[in-house]
Protein backbone atom coordinates (compact mmCIF):
# COMPACT_ATOMS: atom_id res chain seq x y z
CA UNK A 1 0.00 0.00 0.00
CA UNK A 2 1.06 3.81 -0.72
CA UNK A 3 1.48 6.17 2.22
CA UNK A 4 -0.90 7.11 4.14
CA UNK A 5 -3.42 10.25 3.46
CA UNK A 6 -2.54 11.89 6.58
CA UNK A 7 0.45 12.06 9.01
CA UNK A 8 -0.46 10.34 12.09
CA UNK A 9 2.06 10.99 14.77
CA UNK A 10 1.50 8.58 17.80
CA UNK A 11 3.09 9.92 21.36
CA UNK A 12 4.99 6.92 22.83
CA UNK A 13 4.78 8.39 26.57
CA UNK A 14 0.62 8.56 25.97
CA UNK A 15 -0.08 6.79 22.87
CA UNK A 16 -1.95 10.15 21.96
CA UNK A 17 -2.58 10.47 17.89
CA UNK A 18 -1.94 13.28 16.27
CA UNK A 19 -2.48 14.87 12.95
CA UNK A 20 -0.71 18.57 12.74
CA UNK A 21 -0.77 18.75 15.88
CA UNK A 22 -3.74 18.56 16.79
CA UNK A 23 -5.27 14.97 19.22
CA UNK A 24 -7.44 12.74 17.10
CA UNK A 25 -8.84 9.39 18.27
CA UNK A 26 -9.72 6.55 15.92
CA UNK A 27 -13.09 4.50 16.63
CA UNK A 28 -14.58 1.99 13.98
CA UNK A 29 -17.52 3.68 12.06
CA UNK A 30 -19.75 1.11 13.85
CA UNK A 31 -19.04 1.98 17.10
CA UNK A 32 -19.63 6.04 16.25
CA UNK A 33 -22.69 4.96 14.39
CA UNK A 34 -23.87 2.37 17.54
CA UNK A 35 -23.69 5.66 19.72
CA UNK A 36 -24.71 8.14 17.18
CA UNK A 37 -27.75 6.17 16.33
CA UNK A 38 -28.70 5.02 20.28
CA UNK A 39 -28.37 9.12 21.24
CA UNK A 40 -31.13 9.59 18.30
CA UNK A 41 -33.87 6.87 19.23
CA UNK A 42 -33.61 8.23 22.88
CA UNK A 43 -33.95 12.14 22.29
CA UNK A 44 -34.91 12.04 18.52
CA UNK A 45 -33.56 13.63 15.41
CA UNK A 46 -34.58 16.93 15.42
CA UNK A 47 -33.51 17.51 19.58
CA UNK A 48 -29.83 15.37 18.96
CA UNK A 49 -29.20 18.22 15.97
CA UNK A 50 -30.05 21.13 18.36
CA UNK A 51 -27.64 19.39 20.51
CA UNK A 52 -24.77 18.92 18.38
CA UNK A 53 -24.86 21.46 16.30
CA UNK A 54 -23.16 24.36 18.39
CA UNK A 55 -20.37 21.69 19.61
CA UNK A 56 -19.95 21.00 15.73
CA UNK A 57 -19.73 23.92 15.01
CA UNK A 58 -17.08 25.65 17.40
CA UNK A 59 -14.88 22.23 16.45
CA UNK A 60 -14.66 22.84 12.71
CA UNK A 61 -14.18 26.66 13.21
CA UNK A 62 -11.07 25.97 15.79
CA UNK A 63 -10.04 23.39 13.24
CA UNK A 64 -10.29 25.78 10.48
CA UNK A 65 -8.17 28.18 13.06
CA UNK A 66 -5.64 25.57 14.09
CA UNK A 67 -4.91 24.49 10.15
CA UNK A 68 -5.09 28.04 8.92
CA UNK A 69 -1.96 28.80 11.22
CA UNK A 70 -0.22 25.50 10.95
CA UNK A 71 -0.30 25.06 6.97
CA UNK A 72 0.24 28.72 6.77
CA UNK A 73 -3.57 28.84 4.49
CA UNK A 74 -6.01 31.66 4.19
CA UNK A 75 -9.24 32.01 2.34
CA UNK A 76 -11.29 29.49 0.32
CA UNK A 77 -7.83 27.14 1.04
CA UNK A 78 -8.85 26.77 4.01
CA UNK A 79 -12.10 25.81 3.65
CA UNK A 80 -11.09 23.36 0.89
CA UNK A 81 -8.27 21.70 3.13
CA UNK A 82 -11.13 21.33 5.61
CA UNK A 83 -13.46 19.40 2.98
CA UNK A 84 -10.02 17.58 1.69
CA UNK A 85 -9.24 16.29 5.79
CA UNK A 86 -13.03 15.04 6.86
CA UNK A 87 -12.96 12.90 3.33
CA UNK A 88 -9.42 11.45 4.05
CA UNK A 89 -10.71 10.70 7.77
CA UNK A 90 -13.65 9.10 6.57
CA UNK A 91 -16.34 10.73 7.05
CA UNK A 92 -17.42 10.33 3.12
CA UNK A 93 -16.34 12.04 0.04
CA UNK A 94 -17.00 15.98 0.20
CA UNK A 95 -16.96 18.26 -2.93
CA UNK A 96 -17.57 22.09 -3.08
CA UNK A 97 -20.05 22.56 -5.50
CA UNK A 98 -19.58 26.06 -5.16
CA UNK A 99 -18.74 28.56 -2.61
CA UNK A 100 -18.71 32.53 -2.29
CA UNK A 101 -17.14 33.31 1.30
CA UNK A 102 -18.06 37.47 0.68
CA UNK A 103 -21.71 36.76 0.10
CA UNK A 104 -21.81 33.62 2.59
CA UNK A 105 -22.92 31.07 0.55
CA UNK A 106 -21.43 27.54 -0.55
CA UNK A 107 -22.85 24.41 -1.95
CA UNK A 108 -21.34 20.99 -0.96
CA UNK A 109 -22.35 17.69 -2.35
CA UNK A 110 -21.34 14.44 -0.37
CA UNK A 111 -20.67 11.22 -1.72
CA UNK A 112 -20.27 7.77 0.47
CA UNK A 113 -21.64 9.89 3.67
CA UNK A 114 -20.33 7.71 6.85
CA UNK A 115 -23.64 7.97 8.23
CA UNK A 116 -25.37 6.05 5.54
CA UNK A 117 -24.37 2.47 6.86
CA UNK A 118 -26.52 -0.47 5.71
CA UNK A 119 -29.05 -0.21 8.18
CA UNK A 120 -30.29 3.76 7.23
CA UNK A 121 -29.63 3.20 3.33
CA UNK A 122 -33.15 3.67 1.96
CA UNK A 123 -34.68 4.89 5.48
CA UNK A 124 -36.17 7.70 3.81
CA UNK A 125 -34.89 10.74 5.91
CA UNK A 126 -32.86 12.13 6.40
CA UNK A 127 -29.26 11.01 8.27
CA UNK A 128 -26.60 13.44 7.65
CA UNK A 129 -27.67 16.91 9.50
CA UNK A 130 -24.69 16.66 11.62
CA UNK A 131 -22.34 17.72 9.05
CA UNK A 132 -24.55 21.15 8.43
CA UNK A 133 -22.67 22.83 11.50
CA UNK A 134 -19.12 21.73 10.72
CA UNK A 135 -20.27 23.64 7.06
CA UNK A 136 -21.60 26.52 9.26
CA UNK A 137 -18.17 26.74 11.28
CA UNK A 138 -15.79 26.31 8.40
CA UNK A 139 -17.70 28.90 6.59
CA UNK A 140 -17.69 31.56 9.04
CA UNK A 141 -13.83 31.17 10.09
CA UNK A 142 -12.86 31.63 6.85
CA UNK A 143 -15.52 34.72 6.49
CA UNK A 144 -14.16 36.36 9.69
CA UNK A 145 -10.94 35.56 9.12
CA UNK A 146 -11.17 38.01 5.63
CA UNK A 147 -12.74 40.89 7.66
CA UNK A 148 -16.26 39.60 7.23
CA UNK A 149 -19.10 39.28 9.57
CA UNK A 150 -21.46 36.87 8.13
CA UNK A 151 -23.68 34.18 10.40
CA UNK A 152 -24.86 31.91 8.32
CA UNK A 153 -26.86 28.73 8.48
CA UNK A 154 -26.30 25.38 6.96
CA UNK A 155 -29.03 22.67 6.13
CA UNK A 156 -28.94 19.01 4.12
CA UNK A 157 -31.11 19.45 1.15
CA UNK A 158 -31.33 15.99 0.70
CA UNK A 159 -29.60 12.97 1.75
CA UNK A 160 -28.76 9.43 -0.01
CA UNK A 161 -30.62 7.74 2.82
CA UNK A 162 -33.78 9.12 1.79
CA UNK A 163 -33.53 6.73 -1.63
CA UNK A 164 -33.55 9.11 -4.05
CA UNK A 165 -30.27 10.31 -4.61
CA UNK A 166 -27.01 8.50 -4.54
CA UNK A 167 -25.49 11.46 -3.04
CA UNK A 168 -26.34 14.22 -0.06
CA UNK A 169 -26.45 17.66 -0.72
CA UNK A 170 -26.05 20.86 1.58
CA UNK A 171 -26.46 24.65 1.01
CA UNK A 172 -24.90 27.59 3.22
CA UNK A 173 -26.66 30.76 2.90
CA UNK A 174 -26.76 33.62 5.35
CA UNK A 175 -28.60 33.17 8.14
Amino acid sequence: MGRPAVDIQVDEDTGRWSVDGLPMILVPQHFFLNNHYAVEAALGAEQLENILRPAGYKSAYFWCQKEAGYHKLDGVAVFRHYMKRITQRGWGQFEIVDIAPEAGTARVMLKNSAMVDEAHRNCGRKVCYMFAAWLEGSIEYVTESAGLKRRVKAQEIYCAAEGKHDHCMFEVAPA
